[in-house]
């Protein structure tokens, strides 16, 4: 099967022969991983539960039933329900690690740098105060761009509800900015 295949036919070509998930998994790990690693800040056990996501949607591919959303939002909600499990397992609070974002080189001065760095860190402070579905959000819609349709599916929410958790949490972050910006003026002031 060729890489122009459409994702229905491979999945219909996997549920007969396993051997042609791959296609899938070559054309979703990336994004898989991606989102993974935004979620427990370490390469190692992202690349882990990036194999665990794909054996477990290898295993049930014969009973997948396309409900009109991509692929890719059962791969999110697998991936998903396997860095819960981790994170309980671990004992550790959700992490956004977007630190590898950070601009590493810049033509600006190094005051400018330093100030974007200052607030880019400020932002991730903020982000990691954040519930996990929270964090979730903004990592399927800023990092994997997806629509806020693909985002329900794969947080099993409707579009609507969404929708709602994003105005939500822009305004959650806006207040701790606002926040870490008061605990800012009073530490010069001091």
């Amino acid at each position: 099967m060729t890489s122009k295949a459409s994702d229905a036919e491979l999945i219909a070509q996997a549920k007969k022969d396993p051997t042609v998930f791959g296609s899938l998994y070559e054309r979703y790990v990336g994004q898989v991983y991606n989102y993974i690693f935004y979620r427990v800040g370490n390469h190692q056990d992202a690349e882990d539960l990036t194999a665990r996501t794909f054996f477990r949607a290898l295993k049930s591919i014969s009973r997948y039933e396309d409900r009109g959303a991509p692929i890719s939002a059962w791969f999110y909600r697998i991936a998903h329900n396997l860095v819960v499990n981790w994170h309980r397992d671990q004992g550790r609070h959700p992490v956004v690690a977007l630190d590898s974002t950070l601009p590493s080189s810049s033509p600006e001065s190094p005051e400018v740098v330093a100030m974007t760095h200052e607030k880019w860190e400020g932002l991730l402070g903020a982000v990691r105060h954040l519930p996990a579905d929270r964090q979730q959000l903004l990592v399927l819609k800023f990092v994997e761009r997806l629509s806020n349709a693909e985002i329900g599916v794969a947080m099993e929410r409707t579009e609507g509800a969404i929708k709602s958790l994003y105005h939500r949490t822009l305004i959650a972050l806006r207040q701790e900015l606002n926040h870490q910006g008061e605990d800012d003026d009073q530490n010069r002031h001091r």
